[in-house]
């Protein structure tokens, strides 16, 4: 039998972001994924070093790549449509749980309860979705920064109103990310590459 798993979800690189915004560089859930993997490992390693967590960073980053795998079949709802109202994020939360169980069922039997709590969230990572919630915050804040440095001010509003988000999620995590590694997001690729 042929398993469909891996060739539907290689579809991430073809479901743009920000549709209802101009971008002068497009992104995609398959880039934005990998990008919020990379920073929820690194919020994870922040709670374990710094604040005296325990979490799994290997996990967070593994939940990540999976986060936004169900928008194949879904597409990226804006933040503002999804958020709207409690009836339409309820109904997104079913919409979404279905599209992730029609996803596992494009599994072979043996490996499907693998992948179920990458795809539907498990209580048991409760405290890992929050890093990777706050890690998907701050790919959208950074995606914010690169378009404003290139002139495009469509996202002036949508950085603040990212930032604002951060903040609310009161992870200590998140705002030593913020302090520490966004800035260098404003710095010319010559800035970056030079040693201080």
């Amino acid at each position: 039998m042929t398993e469909k798993f891996f060739a539907v979800i290689s579809r991430m690189k073809y479901i743009n972001r920000w549709a209802l915004m101009r971008n002068t560089i497009e992104e995609n859930i398959s880039e934005h994924s990998l990008e919020t993997a990379f920073i929820a490992h690194a919020l994870a390693l922040i709670r374990n070093r710094r604040f005296g967590g325990s979490v799994d960073p290997q996990r967070c980053a593994l939940l990540a790549m999976y986060h936004d795998v169900t928008e194949i079949i879904t597409g990226d709802l804006p933040t503002p449509i999804k958020y709207y109202n409690s009836d339409i994020r309820s109904a997104y939360d079913d919409i979404e749980t279905n599209a992730a169980e029609q996803l596992l069922s494009y599994l072979p039997q043996d490996l499907r309860e693998d992948y179920r709590s990458l795809l539907i969230k498990d209580e048991k990572d409760e405290e890992l979705h929050k890093l990777v919630k706050g890690a998907d915050k701050l790919s959208a804040l950074i995606k914010c920064i690169e378009e404003r440095h290139m002139g495009n001010t469509d996202f002036s509003s949508a950085e603040k109103a990212t930032l604002e988000a951060v903040h609310r999620l009161g992870l200590p995590e998140a705002e030593v990310f913020l302090e520490e590694f966004i800035p260098a997001y404003t710095l010319t690729l010559d800035d970056q590459a030079k040693k201080e």
